[in-house]
């Protein structure tokens, strides 16, 4: 009984639908038609604008731009209705992005001021290579109040037909296919050029181009360009070049008459003027944007040298890249040269200049190898001969002082950006906040000895408290820490802190650092990763610490507490004693220049070039104005 109510209640609600949807008298309704939908053919007046692009701005492309307008302003003119606002026209501009296509924005612009009725061009390509760019902008056109159509006449396709839509979407995607296969064959097209030789030598100043398109030194602005790379040299930062060339009333390079130092650098950075010629320096990474950024290795680069004479040496250029690389660690002055102690206790040991970061580590062995040019031999087994009367201690082991507490002991630790020293180690120098580091790549051994602040490789490792205590300092070390840790293998991550002994004589005093007996301390992050990629997955650390760092030490420190008591009592004859010594602080030391293989132009000869080209400029520039008043 209830299923039957059920079922009659369904049917009543269905006959009700129908009732509905049969219709109502239509005698009280009226139809108010639609307006014809635009159409490209029809009568009505338009405003019409005519866009016109073509790619590049060589001569037979010019010969098709002016055909194109030619072509649209006959056809506007045919049309009685039509009337023409503009033929919007860009001349060497890709169609893949709407950036510089200055024409091409005014014309939307115009659109959306309402200006226009109704747009022309010849194909999709012509319109826009990108097919976002295109799909956006034709939406745009057709939504506003006063629908602007856009007619593409190659694909006979006007977008404010409502069947439009799909076919635009394919040649829009066809037509950015064929842009980007043009990228493509147009980096392969580079890359054998470059590879063989033909080289790309745009406008430089400094040069001018003979007949053949090779580089020819412009004798006007080859001095200037001199100028600015012996300035660099010597010393001066490029704005103070900058404002040097400002005060000498030159022009840059696009004829202003004040430079900036960006202008400078430009100069600076730029291998042709040593006659070299670097190709790629700069890539497009995305066709549709043409947004070109710095090549880091991302495209294959060839460096062709002696291309075209130079206005300076390739070693003067050279040196001033270090410069520059180096600009951001503080260092001014003069190239910097290596210091190496020639004789004494610490004869081979190099200074560390703590504000350059062109050294290597090969450079800091070669400035050792100079004074000490021969190499270490392994030690002797020791021979010993036991005495009436003595204990023999063979055997026996001297305790390595990083097994205990390290707390009032000297030692300083090397961190990945910075280095520090303990208190201890400010206290064996007492009021001392000047210190100078060396180092000695072969013996791996370290000394720190106190300095006056203006010692050139001077580094502040204490400051004075309101108390009156002198405590260690950060020492920021980006410029020199990570060529220490190339001399000694470090691995990047890992903090290493060393002990130190004190070595006095009269009234000097040195510490000493040796490298070969250094703690590790591995961030717990970095040894959990490493654990998991262990080859056994067993291996587990022999203390499970939840701690951030973990201490670790030497593997050849596992089977021993210390090194053999003979073998200590030897040690003590080396550098690290020095007590037999007759020189000590006092030893000579000799320069080595920063890059051995380099023949930089020597400081007095940059200073005199620097005099003489800047006489040299005034003398011109005062003969050219007598010249204009006799003129006159």
């Amino acid at each position: 009984m209830l299923n039957s109510s059920k079922r009659l209640l369904k049917a009543e609600q269905k006959e009700k639908i129908r009732q509905r949807y049969r219709g109502m008298d239509t005698s009280n309704m009226e139809v108010i038609p639609a307006e014809a939908a635009p159409d490209f053919y029809d009568e009505k007046f338009k405003r019409v604008a005519v866009y016109v692009r073509v790619s590049t701005d060589n001569i037979q492309q010019t010969t098709s731009f002016e055909i194109q307008k030619n072509y649209y302003e006959d056809m506007v003119d045919k049309h009685d209705n039509w009337a023409l606002v503009d033929i919007y026209a860009d001349e060497g501009i890709s169609g893949t992005s709407l950036m510089h296509r200055e024409a091409f924005n005014q014309m939307i612009d115009d659109c959306k001021a309402g200006k226009i009725d109704l747009i022309i061009t010849k194909s999709v390509s012509r319109f826009a290579r990108n097919i976002v760019d295109c799909i956006r902008i034709v939406r745009e056109l057709s939504e506003m109040r006063d629908p602007v159509g856009v007619f593409f006449e190659t694909e006979h396709i006007f977008t404010l037909k409502e069947d439009t839509e799909m076919t635009l979407s394919f040649q829009a995607a066809m037509a950015q296919e064929e842009s980007h296969a043009k990228s493509r064959i147009m980096n392969s097209s580079l890359e054998m050029r470059f590879s063989h030789g033909i080289l790309l030598t745009p406008e430089l100043y400094g040069y001018r181009h003979n007949e053949e398109g090779k580089l020819i030194i412009c004798e006007e602005e080859a001095p200037v360009v001199r100028l600015i790379f012996f300035m660099y040299l010597y010393g001066y930062t490029s704005q103070q070049i900058a404002d040097t060339l400002t005060k000498l009333e030159i022009l840059t390079p696009k004829g202003k008459s004040e430079w900036a130092s960006g202008t400078v650098l430009g100069i600076l950075r730029n291998e042709r003027h040593c006659g070299d010629v670097l190709t790629r320096k700069t890539y497009t990474p995305n066709y549709l944007n043409h947004k070109s950024v710095k090549n880091r290795g991302n495209k294959t680069q060839h460096l062709w040298r002696e291309q075209h004479e130079g206005i300076v040496s390739r070693d003067d250029f050279i040196a001033v890249q270090h410069l520059i690389n180096n600009a951001k660690y503080g260092n001014k002055g003069i190239l910097p040269e290596l210091k190496v102690i020639s004789s004494g206790a610490l004869k081979g040991f190099v200074s560390i200049n703590p504000r350059w970061g062109g050294f290597t580590r090969d450079d800091y062995y070669e400035a050792s190898a100079s004074v000490v040019p021969d190499t270490p031999t392994q030690d002797e087994p020791i021979q010993v001969t036991a005495k009436s009367g003595e204990f023999d201690l063979r055997g026996f082991e001297i305790a390595r002082s990083q097994f205990f507490d390290t707390q009032d002991k000297m030692c300083i630790s090397f961190f990945c950006d910075h280095v520090t020293f303990s208190t201890s180690c400010i206290k064996k120098f007492d009021k001392k906040m000047y210190v100078e580091i060396l180092v000695n790549p072969v013996q791996h051994l370290l000394a720190v000895r106190p300095c006056d602040k203006t010692v050139r490789n001077a580094l502040k490792w204490s400051r004075l408290t309101p108390d009156g205590d002198y405590v260690p300092k950060v020492i920021s070390g980006a410029a020199f820490i990570k060529t220490m840790y190339d001399l000694f293998e470090w691995v990047p991550e890992y903090r290493y802190r060393i002990r130190g002994i004190k070595r006095t004589k009269g009234d000097e005093s040195i510490l000493i650092f040796d490298l070969k007996e250094t703690e590790l301390f591995i961030p717990k992050a970095v040894l959990d990763a490493e654990t998991q990629d262990a080859e056994h997955s067993d291996v587990t650390p022999v203390m499970p610490d939840v701690r951030e760092k973990v201490v670790a030490y030497p593997n050849d420190w596992a089977d021993s507490f210390g090194s053999d008591y003979y073998l200590h009592a030897q040690t003590n004859e080396t550098p690290m004693c020095m007590d037999g010594e007759e020189k000590w602080e006092k030893a000579d030391a000799k320069s080595i220049p920063f890059m051995p293989e380099l023949q930089v132009t020597a400081p007095n000869d940059i200073a005199n070039n620097i005099q003489q080209i800047i006489s040299d400029i005034k003398n011109t520039a005062s003969k050219d104005g007598a010249d204009l008043g006799g003129n006159e």
